[in-house]
């Protein structure tokens, strides 16, 4: 037998987090629709005083949410924060979904994100066990594994749509599959010659878990192989004028797709800010600069027209889900959106009072909750785990399940 290249070994190391999934019930049509995640970082927050609601459970007293589609089906959180980020500044982007402390730290490890504990949960049933999608390429979002290391987002929409509804090259894909049953045998090789030199049982047993996790993988890549993609017209946009504004729209446009044909049950988007200049309807300046405004006008004038345009794509994004009829609701009732961000204050670097959405889902919305003292956004993930009936005494740096979604 040909033992597979290094570069091999390393791409199916890779793509483990998927092979850790549950693989469920394939193929079962579900009395009840089943539910959905996004979880959507804006990495460089909102400017606060626009953001939040002027008078305390008044939507419309907001400058950026007032016109904002369901306002009826979405709640507005404020003092919730994640501990453990005082000086982490654009680091603590990698612990927005795990909570996991002092992500600046030379010998920091993450932690497993919330996404793919919902992924393994949920996610076994579709051709995606989840999705992770970005901005540009630089190798990481939002979502963790389960040993604290990056999955890596796809950012290119052309790209994204051909795997999600382009047919692939079958005899690609099976030659794909025996090299990694190839990898699989070498690894059982691997047990065999631990057991006769060290018998370490915790080193065999890590060993065998990440077999069984490949085998699991393989197994759903097999299942399927053959099975035809959903045939969907391309919605893209191809607009060049405002290429930013553009990419933050064909990503939703994506993600509505993704969960329309029920081809992922998970996302995650990272708007992860970019050095240069972007163009938005009314305004072109680096975001990352703008953002820095330090209460000049200028500045948050430009800045203004950034943020209401990722406004206006993500009201777009819950209207059109709000109108696909699904049993008996819409898909945005059996959606879960939490749209939030690392930053509460981006031009001085605080992760305190985080702009926080959680739209959807089902839950008994109440529009604007500001909680009396700041608490762990953490406890909110814990929440949204509990009401998926998903077992956790605890998850990153949450505290309690304080039953803010009602």
């Amino acid at each position: 037998m040909t033992r597979p290249t290094r570069r091999e070994f390393l791409r199916i190391g890779a793509a483990l987090p998927l092979a850790l999934q549950s693989l469920g019930a394939r193929g079962e049509g579900a009395a009840q629709p089943p539910r959905r995640f996004i979880f959507i970082c804006n990495s460089l927050g909102f400017y606060a005083p626009h953001f939040f609601p002027q008078t305390r459970g008044d939507l419309t007293s907001s400058t950026y949410l007032g016109g904002i589609a369901a306002a009826e089906k979405l709640t507005v959180f404020e003092n919730l924060f994640h501990p453990g980020m005082e000086t982490s500044n654009h680091d603590s982007e990698k612990s927005f979904l795990t909570g996991a402390p002092s992500p600046e730290a030379p010998n920091f490890t993450n932690s497993i994100s919330l996404d793919q504990i919902l992924a393994r949960e949920i996610g076994g049933d579709t051709r995606f066990p989840s999705l992770s999608f970005s901005i540009y390429d630089r190798g990481w979002g939002c979502s963790w594994d389960d040993r604290g290391v990056a999955i890596p987002p796809m950012h290119d929409e052309r790209q994204i749509f051909d795997r999600l509804f382009r047919e692939e090259d079958l005899a690609a894909k099976r030659r794909q599959i025996e090299t990694d049953q190839r990898v699989v045998a070498c690894l059982y090789q691997d047990i065999e010659r631990l057991q006769r030199s060290s018998g370490d049982r915790s080193k065999i047993d890590s060993y065998r878990a990440v077999i069984a996790g490949l085998e699991a993988r393989l197994e759903h890549e097999k299942f399927w192989l053959t099975a035809k993609k959903p045939a969907v017209p391309d919605s893209l946009s191809n607009s060049a004028g405002f290429a930013f504004s553009t990419k933050v729209r064909n990503l939703f446009e994506l993600s509505k797709l993704a969960f329309q044909t029920d081809s992922t049950r998970v996302i995650t988007l990272s708007l992860d800010w970019i050095y240069g200049a972007i163009s938005v309807p009314g305004a072109t300046g680096g975001w990352h600069t703008l953002s820095h405004h330090a209460g000049r006008a200028d500045a948050l004038e430009k800045l203004a027209r950034i943020e209401e345009d990722i406004i206006k794509h993500l009201s777009r994004f819950l209207r059109d889900l709000d109108a696909i009829a699904e049993g008996g609701g819409t898909l945005l009732d059996h959606t879960t959106v939490v749209f939030g961000s690392n930053f509460g204050d981006a031009s001085n670097h605080t992760c305190s009072n985080l702009p926080t959405i959680v739209a959807g889902g089902g839950y008994r919305h109440r529009t604007h909750t500001v909680l009396e003292k700041p608490a762990p956004l953490c406890d909110l993930y814990l929440e949204l785990l509990h009401r998926h009936d998903i077992d956790a005494g605890h998850f990153g740096s949450s505290e309690r399940d304080r039953g803010l979604l009602g």
